[in-house]
């Protein structure tokens, strides 16, 4: 007998602007401390560059400026996830990374309409560890939106 009322994913979680964010584990590589990113001419303004990571220079996207709030400076606790997604690798600039979770698919909520037009198609859903809001990232939007020259 299978219960799929108890299914979960595991998820990493991450800060951006002081809203927690998540991404299925199964999509990151890896996750690092980012010292320096090397700017590149003509990007998009939310891709901050790129970084040598394991042996591949990988396009850097500020998360920050990609979902409208204002840059801040890297620090000790910026941490930079590299994801893969359709063949392209992507580093997503966080504040900062805290967890390792597991969420129940049940306590993932549908993105209210309202959150959904102003942060694009950026979110999968709405899920609550408590007291705590976690917004589930649409890693295909994100990937997707960064031209290819620049990935």
């Amino acid at each position: 007998m299978t219960e799929t009322s108890n299914a979960s994913q595991t998820y990493i979680l991450f800060g951006v602007a002081g809203t927690t964010y998540a991404v299925q584990s199964r999509e990151v590589l890896h996750m690092e401390m980012v010292e320096h990113v090397t700017a590149v001419p003509n990007a998009p303004v939310f891709v901050e560059g790129v970084v040598f990571s394991r042996g591949q220079v990988v396009p850097v996207v500020n998360l920050r400026a990609r979902f409208g709030f204002e840059r801040a400076p890297l620090d000790l606790r910026t941490r930079l996830l590299v994801v893969q997604h359709d063949g392209r690798r992507i580093g997503l600039l966080a504040d900062d990374a805290r967890e390792f979770t597991s969420i129940a698919d049940s306590a993932i909520s549908p993105p209210h309409e309202a959150i959904g037009g102003l942060s694009g198609n950026y979110l999968d859903g709405v899920a609550t560890l408590g007291e705590r809001i976690v917004l589930i990232l649409n890693l295909r939007e994100v990937v997707d939106t960064i031209p290819i020259a620049a990935a």
